[in-house]
């Protein structure tokens, strides 16, 4: 069988799976010469063939300001499938890339990858496209899997699927589910044009030290690659230590427990509503939980099992910035609350130290946060018809 039909029934799988292309969607696609850019784009030309949704199609790339950039053969293999090639002016990215050099041994890719994203947003949104197409694969997904165990300590890799609010653009990746050695086979076996990588750090990063682990490994376990990609999608398999995780106050079962799941963020919204008709006499009975809620970091302040509080926080401009901090009632005159926040203000500045934590705090009660040691900053200031002050600690 020939490798484009392996290709293809993985962009289908991943489609139907990951709900990626939809009627209407207008997607940019991201080329740059490398071998799984230019086949997604080929893949991509044939899939709007057979795949029975409308969608339309628009290669751009980046000239991001790298020396021995050469778009012309790019643009000649785009034309002899049917498309105009959008050459991007980005140079301005090599210039700040060299700035942030600093001396390492080459250019940072993480500024690299996030600047490259802002310029292709803005292509989308200058044509009217909705969608920006990527060509990460299983591979490169199974890498960054890895590589954010291994540096961040953390079990995460990309999204086959990602909405972005600001830029109002979604990112698909179609070829999240093939495996590179179909692609380099197929890329042969279709004469894929493939230009050398202009990017002066290419191959030479800490990328491509995991990609060499990988391969030792699944050298010696066949299986090894297969499985890897299933269990970044096999939730039904999940057991990590995480949704275990329940910080003790104290010995008599307060507790902080940090919102992983949906009821437990439904537990905490509830909260949140009734401390508001408590205080406000006034009951919104909102049926859904919002944005802001989802988006946040979220702790529930347990007591034997109930939940009687809750801290929803987020990380904006190098602050930790706590944006609710709700106590039922019932539970005040017992310091529960007291020593809840004085918990988790500690928590937050072991776990990031240096840290800024800031709030807004009701006037009134500002004394009671000064026991933690914030302090006010700036002048008072009227929130929803309440006097404010803002509060702020530094470690």
């Amino acid at each position: 069988m020939k490798s484009i039909r392996t290709i293809l029934a993985c962009i289908r799988k991943a489609d139907q799976e990951y709900n990626l292309i939809q009627h209407g969607d207008k997607i940019v696609v991201g080329v740059s010469g490398g071998k799984d850019s230019m086949l997604l784009l080929y893949a991509l030309s044939l899939y709007q063939k057979f795949s029975h949704t409308n969608f339309i199609v628009q290669p751009v790339t980046l000239d991001l300001g790298f020396p021995n950039f050469n778009p012309e053969p790019i643009k000649e293999y785009c034309k002899s499938l049917g498309y105009e090639l959008i050459v991007h002016d980005s140079k301005e990215v090599f210039k700040i890339l060299s700035i942030q050099q600093k001396g390492k041994e080459h250019l940072p890719c993480s500024i690299c990858s996030r600047m490259k994203k802002a310029a292709i947003n803005k292509v989308a949104n200058e044509i009217g496209f909705n969608k920006v197409a990527f060509a990460h694969h299983a591979d490169d997904a199974i890498e960054t899997l890895f590589m954010n165990q291994i540096n961040g300590g953390r079990v995460a890799t990309f999204s086959p699927k990602m909405h972005l609010e600001n830029a109002n653009i979604t990112f698909i990746r179609p070829l999240i589910l093939c495996f590179e050695k179909d692609i380099i086979k197929t890329v042969k076996e279709e004469n894929i044009l493939v230009t050398p990588s202009s990017c002066p750090a290419d191959k030479f990063t800490r990328r491509e030290d995991i990609k060499k682990l990988i391969h030792s490994i699944n050298q010696t376990y066949k299986e090894s690659k297969k499985n890897f990609l299933t269990m970044i999608s096999n939730y039904e398999k999940e057991d990590l230590w995480g949704k275990e995780l329940e910080y003790q106050i104290d010995n008599e079962g307060l507790i902080l427990k940090p919102v992983l799941l949906p009821y437990e963020l439904s537990l905490s919204f509830n909260v949140r509503t009734k401390v508001f008709i408590e205080e406000q006499g006034i009951d919104h009975k909102e049926e859904f939980i919002p944005d802001e809620e989802k988006d946040a970091h979220t702790y529930l302040i347990m007591k034997n099992g109930d939940t009687i509080g809750t801290i929803r926080y987020r990380f904006i401009n190098n602050e930790y910035k706590i944006e609710r901090f709700a106590i039922l009632k019932e539970y005040r005159s017992n310091h529960y609350g007291k020593k809840a926040f004085g918990f988790f203000a500690e928590m937050l500045t072991k776990t990031f130290n240096p840290c800024i934590i800031s709030f807004h705090a009701q006037y009134y009660i500002k004394d009671y946060y000064k026991e933690f040691g914030f302090v006010e900053i700036g002048e008072p200031f009227m929130e929803a018809g309440v006097k404010h002050i803002k509060m702020m600690k530094k470690v």
